[in-house]
């Protein structure tokens, strides 16, 4: 289930929004006037959600290092778009 709190449960309830977050290891989505504007994870959570993309980063910085290989931004975005084409035609 979503779990919705306005911002100000942040400061007047914040041990109750920890342990929602912890236990349920689950996101709380925070609001202000109605609109959407944050949003908490407990550390483990944010962890599994980027550690994949930092891993990925890590890996082309160091291809990086080893290539003299420079792509423009239109060539890399045609791969990428080509690569996604490719993906969803399986």
């Amino acid at each position: 289930m979503i779990n919705i709190r306005p911002v100000s449960d942040l400061r007047n309830k914040f041990p109750e929004i920890e342990e929602t977050v912890i236990n349920s290891n689950a996101p709380v989505f925070l609001t202000k006037n109605g609109y959407g504007t944050m949003v908490i994870l407990s550390i483990e959570h944010y962890a599994a959600l980027t550690d994949d993309v930092e891993r990925k980063l890590d890996e082309a910085d160091n291809l990086a290092k080893s290539s003299n290989t420079r792509l423009s931004k239109d060539q890399l975005f045609n791969k990428v778009r080509t690569r996604i084409d490719e993906s969803s035609n399986l």
